[in-house]
C-alpha cells in the first residue's frame, strides 16, 4: 500500500473550544467547502459556525430553531455549501438555508430519526429511524427522500437494529451497519441485497467512507475499527487502540488518516496505510461525533463534557490549529 505523501506534524497542533449550546452536542459536520461547521445538540437547536481555517478572527454563529426534541444528526448538501439537513427525535427532518438560518422544507417520518446522510450527488437523503411498534418489538426503518420534493421515495423496514448508513462515492452502493455485527451492502437505487459482511463480533455502530473511494471503515461495540477495500469487500486491517465501543469515526480529506473515538478519554488518529497511531487527542468525556474537514487537517469533535457543577457544557472543539 502506498504510504502517506507528507506526514502531518500533529504534535505541533492544538484544539480550540467553541461554546454556544445549552446542552451537550451530539453531532458535528463540515460543509463541502470546509468553511462552515454545523453542531446539533440535545438543546433542540443546531448552530452554524463560520470557521477560518488559518485565521483567529471572531467566530460568527447562527442558531437554527424549530425542532422540539434533540437534534441528533445533521449533514450538509455535498454540492451546496449553504444547504443543511437536520434529523431530530421529534420525527421531523428539516432542510435549512445557512445564509438566512431559515427552514425551507420539512417532512415528518414515522419514528425517531437517529441517522441522516446525503447521496454524494446531492439528489437524495437517507434517514434511519427507530419505530417502536410494541413495547418489546422495534422496527428500524430506512427512508429515502427526494431532496427537491422533500418527500419519501422509498421506505424499507428491517427486523434487525440498523445503526449508521452511508453511500459509496459513486452512489451505486448503500451500506447499513447492524446490531448483528454485520455490514449489509445494498445496490442503489433498487436496495437489492448485494452482500452481507460479517465484520465484527459485536454490533457495528458507525461507518465512514474514504474520500478517495478506496476503503470504508467500520467501528464496533467490540472496540475495534475495521478497514475494508471497497473493490474486493475484504478487510485489510484493524485498528485496536480503543478499549470501549467505537461510537464515531472519520477519514481525513486525503484518506491517509482515520480518527476514531469512544468512551476512552482520547481520540485516536491512525495512519490508514500502516495501521499505526500517529497522535492521540486527550478528551475529558465520552465522544459522540468526530469529523475531519473536507479540505484541511482540522478535526471537529464533540462529547459528553460536563462543567465543575456536573452540568452539560454544550461545547465542541476543533483540533488542527497551529500554535500562535
Amino acid at each position: 500500500m502506498e504510504g502517506t505523501s507528507t506526514a502531518v506534524p500533529f504534535k505541533n497542533l492544538h484544539s480550540r473550544e467553541y461554546q454556544g449550546h445549552k446542552k451537550k452536542v451530539h453531532s458535528v459536520a463540515w460543509n463541502c467547502t470546509g468553511t462552515k461547521l454545523a453542531s446539533g445538540s440535545v438543546d433542540q437547536t443546531a448552530r452554524l459556525w463560520h470557521i477560518e481555517p488559518h485565521g483567529h478572527g471572531k467566530v460568527k454563529d447562527i442558531e437554527l430553531k424549530g425542532h422540539t426534541d434533540s437534534v441528533d444528526q445533521l449533514c450538509w448538501d455535498p454540492k451546496h455549501g449553504d444547504l443543511i439537513a437536520t434529523a431530530s427525535g421529534d420525527k421531523t427532518v428539516r432542510l435549512w438555508d445557512a445564509r438566512s438560518g431559515k427552514c425551507s422544507m420539512q417532512t415528518e417520518l414515522s419514528g425517531e430519526n437517529i441517522n441522516i446522510t446525503y447521496k454524494p450527488d446531492g439528489t437524495h437523503i437517507a434517514v434511519g429511524n427507530r419505530v417502536c411498534s410494541t413495547v418489546l418489538f422495534q422496527d428500524d426503518e430506512l427512508t429515502i427522500l427526494d431532496v427537491r420534493k422533500f418527500k419519501p421515495m422509498h421506505k424499507r423496514k428491517f427486523s434487525y437494529e440498523v445503526n449508521e448508513i452511508a453511500w459509496n462515492m459513486t452512489g451505486e452502493m448503500f451500506f447499513l451497519t447492524t446490531g448483528n455485527g454485520t455490514v449489509e451492502v445494498l445496490a442503489y437505487p433498487s436496495l437489492r441485497p448485494l452482500d452481507t459482511l460479517v465484520a465484527h463480533t459485536a454490533g457495528c455502530y458507525c461507518i465512514a467512507i474514504d474520500p478517495m473511494g478506496r476503503y470504508f471503515a467500520v467501528g464496533s461495540a467490540d472496540s475495534l475499527v475495521s478497514l475494508w477495500e471497497i473493490s474486493e469487500m475484504l478487510c485489510v486491517r484493524t485498528f485496536t487502540k480503543l478499549e470501549w465501543p467505537v461510537r464515531t469515526i472519520s477519514f481525513n480529506y486525503t484518506g491517509d488518516y482515520i480518527a476514531s473515538a469512544s468512551e476512552d478519554l482520547f481520540i485516536d488518529i491512525s495512519n490508514v496505510h500502516t495501521g499505526r497511531t500517529v497522535h492521540q487527542i486527550p478528551c475529558r468525556a465520552a465522544m459522540n461525533s468526530v469529523e475531519w474537514n473536507p479540505r484541511y487537517n482540522l478535526l471537529a469533535y464533540a462529547g459528553d463534557d460536563k462543567n465543575k457543577y456536573q452540568a452539560d457544557e454544550g461545547v465542541f472543539r476543533i483540533f488542527g490549529f497551529e500554535s500562535p
